[in-house]
């Protein structure tokens, strides 16, 4: 991918963003945007298609590309929203989690590297985890993370737990239990069982079709709001560009926090990685928890928390007493695996067959 692509690509999506083109407005054509950039048209096609893809504008056949982008405006939505249910969504299959997989990460990998580790480390393996797990994970998903997501975090903002359930009860004990917790509703269960068990109060949210709906989300008396942006779980709904800055502006009224849940975005089927809600946040207001659970494996019980900066004091003093529950030795093979790039070639592979398993399908 040419970073002339990515470029224009990004400039035209902080002009869509800042309002430089409106709503249903058309954008030039592709040759006008390639002459003003000095760019082929081949590469101003391709940033368009990528704009398509994220939901940022949309291609009428013979007429051109128009703006899609809306920042969700609850005013603005409450009347084509208001009397809508959830009803027209389709619910999606949550396949059982065997192991055995076409999108399984190679287990003679996996053995292979934990031979290299146990060589390797052997006096590290036996210290005991820090709270917040070890430094060598936590550099190693720092500098993956940059690389791989765009999201500049430091070691220090990651903390790691044994699966996301693990996180959203840490998540509790640092945020209280006296607030509202909002969830997408219908919603993945586990989550709501999650939140119920550490006492917390939750209000259940309904989804429309690209995320919560702005009436629920602005009337609802909840502090912090946890969704799952990529694609939510039973219903596949996933959360468009302009909800996801309707959700930030929601953070930013509300004084509220957002737990961005990424299960699985890795594997999306986009020429580029998916753009998180953190990485988008400028001002600390998100939470970001995603695991290994599907990209390495089931039995993999290896998550992580990216807190913002100005709520990571909250945690160390509230849930820096409890010990790491994933052991050193699980640690060290995650890192090794990211370090030596077998976890980055697994994930492109399974994305390269996404997109071609939708170019069959026409989708």
């Amino acid at each position: 991918m040419s970073n002339k692509y990515l470029s224009l690509y990004e400039q035209l999506k902080k002009d869509i963003v800042g309002g430089i083109y409106k709503t249903g407005e058309k954008l030039p054509s592709k040759r006008t945007v390639a002459e003003e950039n000095g760019v082929s048209v081949i590469t101003a096609e391709h940033a368009y298609e990528l704009l398509v893809e994220e939901g940022y504008i949309e291609s009428r056949l013979r007429s051109g590309y128009y703006v899609l982008f809306s920042e969700g405006d609850y005013f603005l939505q409450k009347e084509t929203e208001e009397g809508k249910d959830n009803s027209g969504l389709q619910e999606i299959s949550r396949p059982a989690r065997t192991g055995k997989e076409e999108d399984a990460f190679p287990q003679s990998m996996y053995a292979k590297t934990a031979r290299r580790v146990l060589s390797r480390y052997e006096e590290e393996l036996v210290e005991k985890s820090p709270s917040f797990g070890t430094a060598r994970l936590r550099n190693v998903l720092a500098q993956y993370l940059r690389r791989s997501r765009h999201i500049d975090v430091s070691p220090e903002q990651i903390i790691i737990g044994a699966g996301a359930e693990y996180l959203y009860g840490m998540i509790v004990k640092t945020l209280g239990r006296d607030m509202v917790y909002g969830l997408e509703h219908p919603g993945y269960h586990r989550i709501e069982e999650v939140y119920l068990s550490e006492g917390a109060k939750v209000d259940r949210l309904a989804l429309g079709r690209d995320g919560i709906k702005s009436d629920a989300l602005w009337k609802t008396k909840a502090k912090v709001l946890h969704i799952t942006p990529y694609r939510s779980f039973p219903t596949g709904v996933k959360a468009s560009a302009g909800k996801k800055k309707e959700y930030l502006n929601w953070t930013e009224e509300k004084d509220g926090v957002l737990i961005e849940d990424d299960f699985e975005s890795e594997f999306t089927p986009l020429r580029k990685a998916e753009d998180t809600l953190f990485s988008l946040d400028a001002k600390g207001n998100v939470l970001y928890v995603n695991t290994f659970t599907k990209t390495i494996g089931p039995s993999i019980r290896v998550a992580y928390m990216l807190v913002p900066k100005k709520l990571l004091g909250a945690f160390v003093e509230k849930v820096g007493i409890y010990s790491c529950p994933v052991p050193t030795l699980e640690q060290y093979i995650v890192a090794q695996l990211i370090e030596d790039g077998d976890f980055e070639r697994h994930i492109n592979r399974v994305r390269r067959k996404n997109r071609m398993k939708n170019k069959k399908e026409g989708t």
